[in-house]
């Protein structure tokens, strides 16, 4: 009797626990849920806009420590915005083709390589250093406090960013891009 009372005891507690984790999986799928949004592959004209969410503004550092912002950018020519730390071995495999791409189209689309700058796992001394070893060009930003790492919501890195030059996000992909997409970004937001 007594081994009867327990074993219906663990069953309850079962679905008690099997029933709080569905209710949690709900609560935090809807939380966690990655926002849509259009792609910029789509021809201009089957795109509205004005449907389009406009870029989250934040601050960044240059290297000379200069304070700028995203909307300092905005406005000229479209932005690609690339989310990226030196620890980061996916980040690391990008960054030649964000440097080669950021050479050949630098006049036509503004680079922000934006580095996560936490201070402790990330600082603008390692990301610098791996700048320097690689001799990469492009221009680099750090986020050094964490407003583009918040406003992004970055749960994970690399994450790029395509926005227009009217400041709306056409498109964001997260994982590092090969060669071939990240040249397929590139003409697509350069025929936006």
């Amino acid at each position: 009797m007594k081994s009867e009372k327990s074993v219906v005891r663990l069953i309850l507690i079962l679905l008690a626990v099997l029933a709080a984790a569905g209710v949690l999986y709900s609560v935090l799928s809807d939380r966690f849920a990655p926002t849509t949004i259009t792609p910029v592959t789509d021809a201009a004209e089957t795109v509205n806009p004005a449907e389009l969410p406009d870029a989250v503004d934040f601050q960044m550092e240059d290297a000379e420590g200069n304070v700028l912002r995203l909307s300092d950018f905005i406005g000229e020519k479209p932005v690609i915005v690339n989310f990226w730390a030196s620890w980061c071995p996916p980040c690391k495999a990008e960054l030649p083709d964000f440097d080669e791409a950021c050479q050949t189209y630098g006049d036509e689309i503004q680079f922000l390589m934006v580095n996560l700058t936490d201070g402790a796992k990330e600082t603008k001394a390692t990301a610098q250093a791996l700048i320097d070893s690689e001799g990469f060009t492009f221009p680099v930003f750090f986020d050094t406090m964490g407003q583009a790492a918040s406003g992004y919501e970055l749960y994970s890195i690399p994450v790029t960013l395509a926005i227009s030059a009217e400041g709306k996000v056409l498109s964001r992909q997260t994982g590092a891009l090969t060669h071939d997409a990240l040249d397929s970004l590139i003409r697509s937001l350069l025929n936006f």
